[in-house]
């Protein structure tokens, strides 16, 4: 009877021993996934990220710096994107004929239509990290146009701009000068290829 008894409680203790451990188990999955929700999608309050960055890139260039501010901050992107995208052939700006070109010569052609002006959550966004590339000295338009159609109010604008030679000048005044609101910060160059290192100094100086 005793050996039966002893039994009978074994089988009650493995019982609960794995139970506690299924929980346990599933408690740190559930964790794990929350940690990498909220890095994925950057600094949060509740569900909505309180930092983004926010770039238009024609070539592939600004697109890399972002990515590396993205990884370093947790931020999102949201991409300025033309309704009209540009080319390599529009790109030429050798080429008096190009698309750049003209739209260098003529104000009134910068003006760009854009697929979206209204990133996701923009109202929970505190911190904005706007990139984009030098194009004549000055910001590639299509940057120009968000910002114009934009509400920057209550929110901190931290510009980056990517170039081969020209630095960043006084693209990210400009920028500002043209902006709804917003507390616009000093503009910052990196080349077109940025290094992780030259990111995080960046970062970490603001």
């Amino acid at each position: 009877m005793k050996k039966i008894w002893k039994t009978m409680f074994s089988l009650v203790m493995m019982t609960v021993l794995a139970a506690c451990s299924s929980s346990t188990g599933s408690s740190l999955a559930e964790s794990s996934a929350a940690s990498a929700s909220s890095a994925s999608t950057g600094s949060l309050t509740g569900n909505e990220p309180t930092s983004m960055v926010v770039v238009f890139s024609a070539t592939g260039n600004t697109m890399e710096a972002a990515n590396l501010i993205s990884e370093q901050t947790g931020a999102p992107i949201f991409e300025v994107t033309p309704v009209q995208p540009y080319t390599d052939e529009d790109l030429n700006y050798n080429d008096p004929d190009s698309r750049v070109a003209k739209e260098h010569d003529d104000e009134s052609l910068r003006t760009i239509a854009l697929e979206s002006t209204t990133p996701d959550n923009w109202n929970s966004v505190e911190t904005v990290y706007l990139g984009y590339p030098i194009w004549w000295g000055i910001a590639g338009w299509p940057m120009s146009s968000f910002v114009q159609a934009v509400d920057f109010e209550g929110k901190t604008v931290y510009p980056f701009c990517t170039s081969v030679s020209s630095g960043v000048g006084e693209s990210a005044v400009q920028l500002s000068e043209i902006a709804n609101g917003g507390d616009w910060k000093e503009g910052v160059r990196f080349s077109s290829s940025p290094s992780s290192d030259e990111i995080q100094e960046w970062l970490s100086a603001q």
